[in-house]
């Protein structure tokens, strides 16, 4: 028995891997089978090393040890390649060479029409003598996989039963892109069956694609796994809305930078998985894997609620540690000889004595201070202004992956220049939103030390505090953002 998780390095490590991650080690270990850790990076304008270092840290931190791997499917591209060559080679998938232009205009009239969205199979009549042709003379294209239009797909799922989907409203996906990196459809596909992935335990994000990787299973003469859709983690909401960083911290580095115990939080996850017979809402990974089972995972949409994480993590906290253990974690989570002279170098100026330490330097000690919305005020803009400069720079420093002071620093100075604020101005709601105060320790170095996942979480708080972005209004200020950004 095989099981994987396979996360995207393209963001910050999402507590959704490790909720994914948990349920497929707990079965690998209730089973004696073997947990595969791989590293899905053929998105090769989004991932990073950098991400994929945070992913891995991230999972040992929470003690989610895998046994073989981390492999990376940008390794394994001849293999992809010569699948998808064998699939031209049967007829099971073609050529595609439709510009963007005529892909973007046919989406356009389909939905004017209010007909299927999906690609209209222009380049599936091309004999194959004209696509090798075209292809040869260097004409770009992709692949795509030729769906069946008839029927329907049955499959099955260990928690749902039996799935039902019409083919003729399944895309012909594209498996091979363009410049030559297969898509997740198909390399995913590829490598479970080259590994021995015997059950597929991911995300109900991934039920719509079932019936292409069933297809490709099929066209490659594969024996297609066991398959398992995981609930998805859900925000403590009225709507239930599906987990999100709009809403909540959602990356496992925030957890353990905010001073939660790797042993809570993989706890709290295990919560959502199984409910234990007997109660007790406090246990171990290896109790959650000795009575691991498939039934105790409820469908309803697990709820990620941060206070009941919160009222675990303090029982941990008291229970499982003396006062000398307390300070031993206090010290390794956050005073640290080089966090602390970082510290001390941004304090020093301003201390009159040490009992000054403390008033100066504490919202660096805390996961997130409070924020009045008076203090996040700028002189000659209105609140709906502020929130979108706080919201600017949060998606600014949300695809900066060298978070130092002088980086930061140069974000606010064009920002400032585009939006035609001074630099003091841009600067004040950052100080609330870092600190709780219109005055603090120096803001680019503060930021630098509290690290990226506090300075976007807590930016995020400063946003619902002035009564948060609609998603409509989002929509219109992540174009004029593109612009401003374009600008600068």
């Amino acid at each position: 028995m095989r099981v994987r998780v396979a996360p995207s390095p393209t963001g910050d490590p999402h507590v959704g891997t490790a909720y994914q991650a948990l349920v497929n080690l707990a079965f690998a270990r209730s089973r004696g089978g073997v947990f595969v850790l791989r590293i899905e990076d053929t998105d090769r304008a989004r991932s990073s090393l950098e991400s994929e270092a945070a992913i891995l840290d991230a999972l040992r931190w929470l003690g989610l040890d895998w046994d073989e791997g981390p492999y990376r499917q940008s390794e394994r591209l001849d293999l992809h390649r010569s699948e998808v060559d064998r699939l031209l080679a049967a007829g099971s998938a073609y050529r595609c060479f439709c510009t963007r232009e005529r892909l973007d205009e046919m989406r356009r009239e389909n939905r004017a029409r209010q007909r299927f969205p999906g690609y209209d199979r222009r380049c599936r009549g091309l004999s194959s003598e004209e696509s090798a042709r075209r292809a040869a003379a260097g004409e770009e294209h992709v692949v795509r996989v030729a769906m069946p239009t008839e029927g329907e797909c049955v499959m099955q799922d260990l928690l749902r039963g039996e799935i039902r989907r019409e083919w003729e409203l399944i895309d012909d996906q594209v498996i091979l892109k363009a410049d030559g990196y297969p898509t997740y459809h198909l390399a995913c596909t590829v490598d479970d069956h080259a590994m021995g992935i015997s059950h597929v335990i991911r995300g109900e994000e991934w039920i719509n694609s079932l019936p292409k990787h069933l297809r490709l299973y099929q066209a490659l003469g594969y024996e297609p796994p066991t398959f398992c859709h995981l609930p998805l983690l859900r925000n403590n909401d009225a709507n239930r809305s599906k987990l999100s960083k709009r809403r909540n911290p959602t990356s496992i580095t925030w957890f353990r930078d905010a001073g939660f115990l790797p042993q809570a939080l993989l706890n709290f996850l295990g919560l959502i998985v199984s409910s234990r017979a007997e109660g007790e809402e406090k246990f171990s990974f290896d109790q959650l894997a000795d009575g691991f089972r498939f039934e105790d995972i409820s469908l309803g949409g697990p709820v990620f609620d941060l206070d009941k994480l919160r009222w675990l993590n303090a029982r941990y906290l008291r229970e499982d540690h003396d006062a000398a253990g307390l300070a031993d974690l206090v010290r390794e989570w956050s005073m640290g000889r080089e966090r602390l002279a970082a510290i001390a170098a941004l304090a020093q100026p301003r201390l009159e004595t040490l009992g000054d330490w403390g008033r100066l330097t504490n919202f660096l000690f805390v996961d997130a201070p409070e924020v009045e919305r008076a203090k996040l005020a700028v002189k000659g803009l209105e609140e709906a202004q502020v929130a979108e400069v706080l919201q600017f720079m949060l998606w600014t420093l949300e695809r900066e992956q060298e978070f130092t002071a002088d980086v930061i620093q140069g974000h606010f100075r064009r920002l400032s220049e585009a939006l035609g604020l001074s630099l003091r101005d841009l600067t004040r709601p950052f100080y609330v939103a870092m600190s709780g105060q219109t005055a603090s320790l120096p803001l680019f170095q503060s930021m630098e030390i509290l690290g990226p996942d506090l300075v976007r979480a807590r930016t995020r708080r400063a946003i619902d505090a002035l009564g948060g972005i609609s998603g409509k209004r989002t929509k219109k200020l992540q174009k004029r953002f593109e612009a401003v950004r374009a600008a600068s």
